[in-house]
């Protein structure tokens, strides 16, 4: 009840606040420093009706009042003041959401900016009201009306009038935070070289609550080919914009995303706020997950282009059902010999299954199979291993009986490879996808790319792997472990080809140069983490892992070695944890592919609680 009563009471203080608000605004009273309701409104009203975790979230990250008085202070003093210009193409009617919009702009506790505004000419009244805005305060900049009429034509000539050093772009309708665009000049006072920055971004829901919170990864250049995860709020740095020629408003809604792409082909330095400073609209038709705007394959024809200017051939495909997300399937510049290394030790049943699903689907023609006996003994499993050496001459019988170590036997089993690459894949997996080692040539090929993984089931039809992320509960865990296999995941990442850390080696390719130059697997990690290890050395030499949604295997995880229960199993995986956070630092090294304000307790995406 004392809650309830002091939930009312909060309540109450922000209506009369804001009724305060609104009649100083109709007495045309707006005294210096003083914040619109509407600036505060949405967020101040999602802690107190929203509630659950989000709620919980907010209370403890929101910027109050108070700091953002601070803020508006700490500004003046700041030794760089990049002008940052804000564009809003503007189609219609502003109507009380479009002022809500501007009145966020002019809510920043950061005073140094200009908000540019394109009239996409389809309605007489437009050009009026943002004339009033620019005598309303000389930071308000309404561009000439675009002659086509369309939106990214008005986003174009709004761009095309601006004069700040960085520009970003907003949606009518969207809220900025107001301490937006202070947060995106601090980080270029800390980072002077940005030439794009992004931050996290949430939905106002119809109530104007806020929910879906979208906390984001720093740079994941492949995410991005997958999908325009970056969204709002992002500014480019504008003289990198002119060079590249602006926006191109024949992209329509795949304008930014078009553009981004260019500019991130010119520039590495890009930075990621982990900041909630933008809060977009829901739209009837678009859900959490959902991207900007993709009206008539703009996104797949931006994405298109990127792979002919990059020099990497490929094909863009959609993913049904997720708009926004494409998959890039590339060109394979030649067919180069693959070799699937298959350590294993009794359990025939698995790996018959196994080496079944690898030589009756896999549509590859040239691979071969490298299956490493490490000392079975069950009768009805040798005469397994014997049937698969005289089945088929793709596959090599060698024989390594030593004590078990994951990474010792890959390692050796490596050196009598044929292949340009290697494929680490367990003996109580199944092959779902024919195409599977096409698909992960194509990533494999590619320079940049170090190790490439895949989406492993568990036999309930629920996910068992989608990447590792480093950090969880101490070293490292699998994202969206349990999710149903039809689940889009967080933000559509389960739809999506995703930079991570590390992949399992339970299905794991790599250039087998790659392999030998890093060192291959780190045999003082003979159980667990020596995929991860390898991962994050994969990582450290400068090169991308990746994971592909649309290669699908089964697994039986641990089945032919069980899982850590016994004390001795125990103790080497606590000698292995400790390894770990002696060479990585995993229980306090952040994870540049998952959000700080996700949980680290959890594989599920959950909101971060642990404050």
């Amino acid at each position: 009840m004392a809650e309830r009563i002091a939930t009312m009471e909060l309540s109450l203080f922000w209506k009369l606040r804001n009724a305060l608000f609104a009649l100083r605004k109709r007495l045309g009273f707006s005294p210096a420093g003083a914040m619109p309701p509407f600036a505060l409104d949405p967020a101040e009203r999602s802690i107190i009706t929203a509630g659950g975790p989000y709620g919980q979230w907010l209370q403890a990250h929101h910027s109050r009042p108070a700091d953002l008085a601070r803020l508006r202070e700490v500004s003046e003093v700041l030794p760089v003041r990049p002008v940052i210009s804000l564009v809003l193409g503007v189609a219609g009617p502003l109507g009380e959401r479009g002022e809500a919009t501007v009145a966020s702009v002019l809510a920043q506790v950061y005073p140094h900016w200009e908000l540019c505004l394109g009239d996409a000419a389809s309605d007489p009244r437009t050009a009026s009201a943002l004339a009033a805005y620019a005598a309303r305060d000389p930071r308000i900049r309404p561009a000439a009306r675009a002659a086509t009429g369309d939106i990214a034509s008005a986003r174009a000539a709004a761009l095309a009038g601006a004069t700040g050093d960085f520009a970003g772009f907003l949606e009518a309708g969207d809220l900025l935070a107001p301490d937006a665009c202070f947060e995106a000049a601090l980080c270029l006072n800390r980072r002077p070289d940005v030439d794009m920055l992004y931050s996290d971004e949430d939905t106002i829901d119809a109530s104007g609550a806020l929910r879906d919170p979208h906390f984001k990864p720093d740079w994941a250049p492949d995410s991005f080919l997958s999908r325009m995860y970056t969204g709002h709020f992002a500014v480019y740095r504008r003289a990198l914009i002119e060079e590249l020629g602006g926006l191109r408003p024949e992209f329509g809604d795949g304008d930014e995303y078009d553009l981004a792409l260019r500019l991130t082909e010119r520039s590495a330095s890009i930075h990621h706020v982990p900041r909630v400073l933008y809060h977009r609209r829901a739209q009837p038709s678009t859900g959490p997950g959902d991207a900007p705007g993709d009206s008539n394959g703009a996104a797949r024809r931006a994405l298109g282009e990127a792979l002919e200017r990059r020099g990497e051939p490929g094909e863009v495909r959609d993913v049904p059902g997720s708009p926004g997300v494409h998959i890039v399937r590339y060109r394979i510049a030649a067919p180069s010999q693959v070799t699937i290394i298959v350590p294993t030790r009794d359990h025939g049943e698995d790996l018959d299954r196994c080496l079944t699903s690898v030589f009756a689907r896999t549509t590859y023609p040239n691979f071969e199979v490298l299956l490493v006996d490490n000392g079975t003994t069950e009768t009805a499993s040798r005469a397994v291993l014997a049937h698969w050496a005289e089945r088929d001459p793709r596959l090599r019988l060698l024989e390594y009986d030593v004590p078990f170590n994951y990474a010792r036997i890959n390692n050796w089993a490596a050196q009598h490879a044929r292949g340009a690459f290697l494929v680490l894949l367990n003996n109580d997996t199944e092959i779902v996808t024919a195409d599977w080692l096409e698909a992960m040539v194509e990533q494999a090929q590619r320079p940049a790319v170090g190790a490439v993984g895949a989406l492993l089931l568990y036999d309930d039809d629920t996910v068992q792997h989608a990447g590792v992320i480093v950090g969880i509960n101490g070293v490292a865990g699998h994202s969206h472990k349990h999710f149903p296999r039809a689940s889009p995941g967080y933000f559509q990442m389960l739809r999506a080809v995703n930079n991570y850390s590390a992949v399992t080696a339970a299905c794991l390719m790599v250039r087998k140069e790659v392999y030998d130059r890093l060192g291959g697997l780190e045999e003082e990690l003979g159980i667990a983490f020596n995929d991860v290890d390898f991962c994050l050395k994969a990582g450290a030499a400068g090169l991308r892992n990746v994971w592909l949604p649309h290669v699908v295997l089964r697994h039986g995880e641990s089945k032919s070695r069980g899982h850590d229960t016994t004390f001795a199993r125990r103790q080497i995986l606590y000698r292995e944890e400790a390894f770990m956070k002696r060479r990585w630092g995993t229980d306090v090294r952040p994870d540049p592919y998952y959000n700080p304000n996700l949980t680290r307790r959890a594989e599920d995406y959950a909101i971060g609680l642990e404050f």
